[in-house]
């Protein structure tokens, strides 16, 4: 189903309103969002829809995953954490999981951003070169 333009419009002024201090407030999402459901006005499930994925998407946008060939010992988890944390703010999260076919190195995604610097990825791009 497609939405309406005052929908989306209404979703996006919404959502801007769950905003505290630049950072995505979990209480005011959901004082919205229940105050949406209490007065039902015109396309609510529309404006609810549109307001979940703005919220998924900058959720997405502030979590990180650090993939590496083998498992990190703690310190070295607890560095590239504190490093992310210090580059791109204090409320970002990480997960941390292991991918063999990387060979050595890491690849971080954070958001839709990807920094590849695993071995796989350059004997990928050595191939692609010769």
């Amino acid at each position: 189903m497609k939405i309406s333009r005052e929908a989306r419009r209404m979703a996006r002024e919404l959502f801007r309103l769950c905003f505290v201090d630049g950072r995505l407030d979990a209480t005011r999402v959901s004082q919205i969002s229940q105050h949406l459901v209490a007065e039902k006005p015109r396309s609510y499930i529309q404006i609810l829809k549109e307001l979940a994925r703005l919220v998924r998407l900058e959720l997405d946008r502030r979590h990180s995953i650090i993939e590496s060939a083998k498992l990190l010992d703690d310190a070295t988890a607890a560095g590239i954490a504190k490093s992310l944390k210090l580059k791109f703010g204090d409320d970002i999260t990480t997960e941390f999981r292991t991918s063999p076919d990387l060979l050595g190195g890491l690849r971080i995604k954070l958001g839709s951003d990807v920094w590849d610097g695993s071995i796989s990825n350059r004997l990928n791009t050595l191939s692609q070169q010769l």
